[in-house]
């Protein structure tokens, strides 16, 4: 047969336009399969996994796609394989009984495809939408990951049910120890967590595995090495057959964006666990010769590890993207690392991206290893999808260049080389590894210029130093599962003798040089707990054992002690609210780094300083930073003489009574000589301050329990001038996310002459803030909760009234000089918030005895339409004195129920008015906006009113 002599060229060549849109695979109406090199190809069908077959089809040959088609009726949970008689080189004409490479669902094993309809209800967990990815980033500098394992994150948690340890359905132990790490991480900054391999994989049996069997019975590994790139994993799901593996993957995912946390997936396109006749080959089995790359003398080629798949070809690629797209857009997944993407084309990922954004409608970010090895090196087979061959693209890749730097050496190195050569961290702080950990912290960037010369032409290893266009193309960090992790690094090179306490700084300032930098930050699973693997450089099959993760802080894996890991850990995350409180760390475009980023020379190499301008930067907040990171074991002092006269102060993190690391504290400014003092081994951030008149904001955070444990942030506002011997009523804030939005602070200082000076304690919204916010009935102790076209509001409205209560406030009147009681206080909020703020006050007036509500959400109703607020007021007793001031737009809605002209939140918080005048209250003002939105732009506007009414100067 002619085709069956065609070149994988002449085969793109002929079919691939065509060939381009099929849909392949299974489906209700029949199975399509490309084998245009076949002689014939049935497929056979069984109703279980391990059952006898129940029907042989014969596939038709499509002489202009090359793919074979039968157009049956498929059953939901059909198993199926294909027969395909195909020519095989050095062999003759094979049967192949082959799976199908576009399977989405598998019997265990592998063993058989299984078709099942992903929008079947039967594949769906109650309320799954893949689109339901918390709103964490605006662009792809804002990522901060954690990569990691989905056995390693539960396999040994106690807190787990047996049954869900090591699996997907981990995830949603909400109250688990691992589940409150994460939450606790993303409440402090990580946007993403990205998972190994989770892909169906050859290496762990998906039936009968041995934790303690040998590497070919055991039930770990990372999962590089690829079978079905549709199909999620058998080893994680409570069965390998059926559907098991689709609904809980989507728990998992489900779990995670609920805990605020988008969900990343490692993938592996650039190799198949194997090729040819072999056990676990499924591409080549189908279109031999065609999905694998060959080197030039003819052989397989294996650069990656395993069979080397060929993304130049037209169908392998489509693969590629097929999947991809299946991943975002059936499984919710926000973004992707690519293993090894130096062996794909840069047009194929540029295909993809591109299929991606059409797909789901939004900006997927791609990242992925970009190195330049083997036989695609150096651009010999196509321009590569590498470091140095995607500027411009907006695809990021790893770079090496501060990694190396910052941990000593390179990952091929072997004893003695591993303990002798040192780190900038670990006393290897040589100008030539502070100028690599400063390229780093510019972001790679080629065009940036240091000391006088750009990146790209400093040398690196005879590849230039800087070779990023933007900041959002590089990924920034010091450990991820290859290699040794950061503290093993640390027991090889740094002196034996260093103290406990001292190695969890150095893995600190570590951490510290990925946060700081500029470009996309990527933190591996454990780096905050001081993660150790006994050394091991490459835990790939190496068991439980060596790469557990221990969610109780007491035993990291080499006998650090549990006060160094509760340091690391609470440190690391106050390194995360430092990235997150300013743009400054997270600067979108190559012109905002060269223009704001200066790095100047400090004296020594072992200190490292970087000055941020923020005048006219959205998110900035502070109008200049200046970071400063001190590898030595003594206090420095360097003066730069730009800073002399400038109001530098540290960061509010360092400044918050909870703020982990008190040596940071201990840093210095000189205003008159611009000389800083930086503790040893310590990362420290100064400010400039927010405000000409008003002392900096000071951040905590406080524990809560609503459906779950978190911490919630507060920022607090002082006065001007705060005098401890001077008692100050206190302004509490809903939604205080958005201090900067509603331009407090600039109201303060415009309208100060016309208050009294009073403390403002801004609450951030709690994680879940539709639950969190809403009405609670003190009384009953219960929430109101009010069904919406959006789900239901107020779920744990009382338990985080209680909390604000409770807590918070005793917490406030403890720490500053208030005024404790009713008449010193007040709560305001808007939105949702602003319902909130008049349940608090309406329930609790013994603690709050004014209460604000910007477009307040008067309107939420019970399941018989009644307005749940106005309810509450009609069956409490009267509240003698309530003071209360609602302001609303005229242009929030268009409702009109009554057909008044009166829109309808107006019209509500009149009728809320009306009945607290009723009810005792002597000073309840309803003001309205002309054009007012439901928009921070406007509640702005509103603020100044609601401050002279609420705290005017007398």
């Amino acid at each position: 047969m002619e085709r069956a002599l065609l070149s994988p060229v002449e085969l793109d060549a002929r079919y691939a336009d065509a060939a381009d849109a099929l849909v392949l695979g299974a489906s209700p109406k029949g199975f399509a399969v490309w084998a245009p090199t076949a002689d014939n190809v049935a497929v056979c069908v069984y109703d279980g996994p391990r059952s006898a077959a129940t029907g042989l089809h014969a596939l038709q040959f499509d002489l202009r796609t090359g793919a074979w088609h039968a157009s049956i009726p498929v059953r939901e949970n059909t198993y199926y394989v294909y027969l395909v008689d195909v020519g095989v080189p050095g062999t003759g004409l094979v049967r192949q009984r082959v799976t199908d490479p576009y399977s989405v669902a598998l019997a265990a094993n592998g063993t058989r495809s299984l078709f099942v309809d992903l929008d079947s209800p039967a594949t769906k967990p109650e309320g799954w939408d893949p689109k339901s990815t918390p709103k964490r980033i605006e662009a792809p500098t804002d990522l901060v990951v954690y990569e990691l394992h989905v056995r390693d994150f539960s396999r040994d948690d106690a807190t787990v049910p047996a049954a869900h340890r090591g699996k997907y359905l981990a995830f949603t132990d909400s109250e688990s120890n691992g589940m409150r790490h994460l939450r606790a991480l993303a409440d402090a900054g990580v946007t993403d967590i990205h998972l190994l391999p989770v892909f169906d994989f050859a290496t762990v049996p998906e039936v009968g595995c041995d934790p303690a069997g040998d590497k070919a019975h055991d039930c770990f590994n990372w999962g590089y090495d690829p079978v079905h790139f549709n199909a999620p994993e058998g080893s994680y799901a409570s069965s390998a057959d059926g559907n098991a593996r689709i609904v809980e993957f989507r728990r998992m995912v489900q779990a995670l964006h609920a805990a605020n946390l988008r969900v990343g997936m490692d993938v592996v396109y650039n190799h198949t666990m194997a090729a040819g006749q072999a056990q676990w080959s499924v591409l080549d089995r189908i279109v031999p010769g065609y999905y694998h790359r060959y080197n030039d003398d003819g052989t397989l080629a294996t650069s990656t590890c395993c069979a080397n798949t060929a993304t130049e070809r037209r169908m392998m690629a489509k693969l590629m993207r097929d999947s991809v797209v299946l991943w975002a857009t059936q499984y919710g997944i926000d973004s992707f690392r690519f293993d090894l993407m130096g062996h794909q084309p840069r047009a194929a990922m540029e295909d993809l991206q591109r299929a991606l954004k059409a797909a789901t409608g939004r900006d997927i970010p791609l990242i992925g290893e970009g190195w330049n090895f083997g036989e695609v090196a150096d651009g010999n087979r196509f321009v590569q999808a590498s470091q140095l061959s995607l500027a411009g693209s907006g695809i990021a890749t790893f770079s090496d260049r501060a990694r190396d730097a910052v941990r000593g050496g390179g990952p091929g190195d072997a004893m003695p080389a591993l303990v002798d050569r040192k780190g900038w961290i670990s006393g290897g702080a040589t100008q030539g590894n502070a100028d690599l950990v400063r390229i780093g912290l510019a972001g790679t960037l080629r065009d940036y210029v240091l000391d006088g010369r750009t990146l790209s032409s400093l040398d690196y290893n005879g590849q230039p130093a800087g070779y990023a266009s933007q900041p959002g193309e590089v990924v920034n960090y010091v450990e991820n599962h290859d290699n040794r992790t950061l503290y093993d690094i640390g027991l090889l090179k740094l002196p034996k003798d260093t103290p406990p306490g001292e190695r969890a700084r150095v893995q600190l300032l570590g951490t510290a040089t990925t946060a700081f930098s500029q470009g996309i930050a990527y933190f591996h699973a454990g780096i905050d707990v001081l993660r150790s693997k006994s050394l091991d450089g490459n835990s790939f099959d190496s068991g439980d054992t060596a790469n557990r993760l221990d969610w109780t802080y007491r035993d990291n894996g080499s006998g650090a002690r549990p006060q160094d890991t509760a340091f690391m850990r609470d440190a690391f995350r106050d390194l995360l609210r430092i990235r997150a409180s300013s743009t400054l760390f997270r600067l979108r475009t190559r012109e905002d780094v060269m223009q704001r980023l200066t790095l100047p020379q400090t004296g020594t190499p072992e200190v490292i300083a970087g000055r941020l301008d923020g005048k006219g930067l959205a998110g900035a907040r502070f109008p200049a930073v200046q970071y400063f990171l001190n590898a030595s074991t003594a206090v420095r002092t360097l003066t730069l003489p730009a800073s002399a006269g400038e109001p530098w102060v540290l960061h509010p993190v360092h400044l918050s009574p909870t703020a982990a690391d008190a040596r940071a504290r201990d840093a210095k400014f000189d205003r008159t000589t611009g000389a800083f003092t930086i503790p040893p081994r310590t990362a420290v951030v100064f400010v400039q301050s927010e405000s000409a008149t008003l002392p900096d904001l000071l951040t905590f955070r406080l524990p809560a329990r609503l459906s779950t444990d978190e911490d919630i942030t507060v920022d607090v506002q002082l006065p001007e001038g705060y005098d401890a011997g001077h008692h100050y009523p206190v302004l509490y804030l809903d939604d205080g996310q958005d201090l900067a939005d509603v331009h407090v602070r600039d109201t303060l200082e415009k309208v100060r002459s016309e208050l009294a000076p009073f403390i403002v304690v801004a609450i951030h919204m709690p994680r879940d803030r539709m639950a969190g916010y809403g009405l609670a009935d003190r009384v009953a102790g219960r929430s109101v909760v009010s069904p919406t076209k959006y789900g239901p509001v107020g779920a744990n409205a009382h338990a985080y009234s209680e909390w604000v209560v409770r807590t918070l406030v005793p917490y406030v009147d403890a720490h500053w000089s208030t005024r404790a009681d009713a008449n010193g206080r007040a709560i305001l909020g808007w939105s949702l918030g602003g319902i909130n703020a008049f349940s608090l006050g309406w329930n609790y007036p013994e603690v709050f005895g004014r209460i604000g509500a910007f477009s307040p959400s008067f309107w939420l109703a019970d399941a018989q339409d009644r307005r749940i607020a106005q309810e509450l007021v009609r069956s409490s007793p009267a509240k003698p004195g309530l003071r209360a001031y609602f302001a609303l737009g005229t242009k929030e809605e268009e409702g009109d129920r009554d057909k008044d002209g009166v829109i309808d939140v107006i019209d509500d918080a009149n009728e809320l008015a009306t009945l607290l005048r009723e009810r005792g209250g002597n000073d309840v003002v309803v003001v309205e906006l002309p054009g007012g939105i439901h928009r921070q732009s406007s509640w702005a506007v509103m603020l100044p009113g609601f401050l002279r009414w609420a705290f005017p100067r007398r």
